[in-house]
């Protein structure tokens, strides 16, 4: 599966991104508390030059907990503030708060500034309505809602600055981009979704095989598309002539995914170095 999306918005939120960054005082960059490290921008320094960066782990509820905490020490370690929030729920925001606090004031502005950015879809306009206290910012669930830049007051001592999601131009790393695709931060319209299921259901079944019985009541260790047959015949989803529909399964599976209701789990762990996702990367494992 070979997944690419640069829409041409993005070129111009990378150059819009330079040409305010001497405005700021600190970055908040958003990841995916499931994939913190797919989810980060790998060009960040380029970004924002000396500026503080701080990683915020967002819809931290929707992560596997311990990996999380696997996190926050492991970007610490990297010389990164790190937190975890959860936007929807305003858990963390104390210590994000204090975070912003510390960081050095780098502008001769008076309040502090932040610039908030990110992958699309990893709830960048959630996380500034929960800080400015207000349904402000466009929220949604499919990537590139945030289309221009948009300075939002929070207090008399915090302003922040939203900018549209950004990717890369192109995935050196195929399991990147289908972490990416799994949380939905690409366009479904360029992926192969009965690809992204099966990948998923076997990621699950070595890490997670409880939420496959738990959810759909389905024995880990039986063949992905049997999976997905068993999900489409317990959920009602018949073609004409009793043909099981795969493709409502397919997408039923990633929707409940993306939403939590398979339970709080992680994509990827900083401990990992080889591995599921590393066969990915080298192989087709459909």
């Amino acid at each position: 599966m070979d997944i690419q999306w640069y829409p041409g918005h993005m070129v111009k939120t990378k150059k819009m991104i330079k040409q305010h960054i001497k405005l700021v005082d600190v970055v908040l960059e958003l990841v995916d508390a499931r994939a913190p490290l797919s989810t980060h921008l790998p060009d960040i320094d380029s970004l924002v030059g000396s500026k503080d960066v701080i990683t915020v782990l967002n819809k931290a509820d929707l992560a596997d907990k311990g990996v999380t905490e696997s996190w926050i020490k492991f970007f610490k370690e990297q010389g990164f503030q790190a937190v975890a929030v959860d936007a929807l729920r305003k858990s963390g925001f104390k210590r994000l708060f204090s975070l912003i606090e510390s960081a050095k004031k780098k502008t001769i502005l008076a309040p502090k500034r932040c610039m908030i950015i990110g992958i699309p879809n990893v709830g960048k306009s959630s996380l500034i309505n929960q800080m400015a206290r207000r349904k402000s910012a466009k929220t949604g669930d499919k990537p590139g809602v945030t289309r221009s830049k948009m300075w939002l007051k929070v207090s008399d001592r915090l302003e922040l600055l939203d900018t549209p999601g950004i990717l890369w131009p192109k995935f050196d790393d195929k399991a990147v981009g289908i972490k990416l695709a799994l949380l939905g931060s690409i366009k479904e319209e360029l992926l192969d979704l009965q690809q992204l299921a099966v990948i998923l259901i076997k990621y699950l079944s070595i890490y997670y095989p409880d939420r496959l019985k738990l959810r759909y009541d389905v024995d880990a260790s039986i063949p992905p598309m049997k999976v997905l047959e068993i999900i489409a015949q317990s959920r009602g989803f018949l073609q004409s002539g009793g043909i099981y529909d795969i493709e409502r399964s397919v997408k039923t599976l990633l929707n409940e995914f993306r939403q939590g209701k398979l339970g709080p789990l992680s994509l990827e762990m900083p401990e990992e170095k080889e591995g599921f996702w590393a066969g990915i990367s080298n192989q087709d494992i459909v």
